[in-house]
């Protein structure tokens, strides 16, 4: 509730803020590194608050991820020997990441678009595309795909439905991320298949 009444704050506080934009960046770069809030719960007031630069909104958000993706791989790929062990603790378990690094070998650009889709932290993809070194320009097409799918998505919502937005993806959020994912997982059955 304590946290809920403080994103509200805050977001009322950067709606009319002129450095919204920049704001919505960094938080985009943050929910994607290090801080467990779902970006939504910030993106769809805004969005239904400043209409006229919804679209912009939507890029600044997945520009601040992809960003952040950067980063984490960059995390994975110069400091995992250092990092990896406390990393892995922190973001998950051992087992764990020990699955993520085998499906990252085998499937790494459908996987990191599941990923990104899906409502599962995204951190620990980053880390196993870099730990992996998995190809960076791939990695990098699988996030923004997959957050520009999220945002925009979330944009065309609220371009549609305006302020019953809010209400409508609270109430069927799990439902069309449900729907995104089993896309994505089709998509990826079908392209193995035509491959194999």
């Amino acid at each position: 509730m304590a946290v809920s009444k403080a994103i509200k704050r805050r977001t009322h506080r950067l709606v009319k803020s002129k450095h919204m934009l920049k704001g919505i960046t960094v938080a985009s770069f943050l929910e994607s590194t290090i801080v467990p809030v779902p970006l939504e719960a910030v993106l769809v007031p805004l969005m239904q608050a400043r209409r006229e630069q919804l679209w912009l909104i939507a890029l600044m958000a997945t520009v601040g991820c992809a960003v952040g993706a950067l980063f984490g791989y960059a995390l994975g790929y110069y400091l995992f020997d250092v990092l990896g062990d406390w990393l892995i603790q922190l973001l998950s378990s051992p087992e764990q990441f020990e699955q993520v690094k085998s499906k990252m070998a085998r499937e790494g650009f459908w996987f990191v678009l599941t990923l990104g889709v899906a409502p599962i932290p995204f951190q620990i993809a980053m880390l196993a595309a870099g730990a992996t070194q998995y190809s960076l320009p791939w990695f990098l097409l699988a996030t923004v795909l997959a957050r520009s799918l999220r945002y925009f998505g979330l944009a065309l919502v609220v371009y549609i439905a305006g302020n019953e937005a809010e209400r409508l993806i609270r109430r069927y959020n799990f439902r069309a991320i449900a729907f995104a994912t089993a896309v994505v997982l089709g998509l990826w059955a079908l392209s193995a298949w035509l491959g194999g």
